[in-house]
């Protein structure tokens, strides 16, 4: 008889802080979506006009992610059409430092790399 395997998350066996943190925000555009968001809530065209070279598909992924962490929430106005927006909750605000901080070390260093 096969034993049956159960994938388990990565960010379930991490206990390095710097690992947890990089296991949400280190794909490919997710901390460009957080530092959009930080200004305020956001459409996901305006979030797919600012990222130039996303796609819908990856941008949906992302914050699909990034909601399921609790960073970012979606707000469902029933309107016509329907208007949705997303937004930094509290925890997702809080990564404001680190993009900031990212921020300042790619203006230091990058025109070096």
């Amino acid at each position: 008889m096969k034993e049956k395997t159960v994938a388990i998350k990565k960010e379930e066996h991490c206990s390095c802080p710097v690992e947890i943190t990089m296991n949400i925000i280190g794909k490919r555009w997710t901390a460009i979506i957080i530092r959009d968001l930080v200004s305020g809530k956001k459409r996901f065209c305006e979030l797919e006009q600012s990222l130039d070279g996303i796609s819908a598909k990856v941008l949906s992924q992302r914050l699909n992610e990034l909601e399921q962490h609790g960073i970012v929430q979606r707000a469902v106005y029933a309107e016509g059409p329907v208007r949705v927006e997303y937004s930094l909750t509290d925890k997702g605000q809080d990564l404001d430092k680190i993009i900031d901080s990212m921020a300042d070390w790619g203006a230091r260093w990058g025109k070096s790399i």
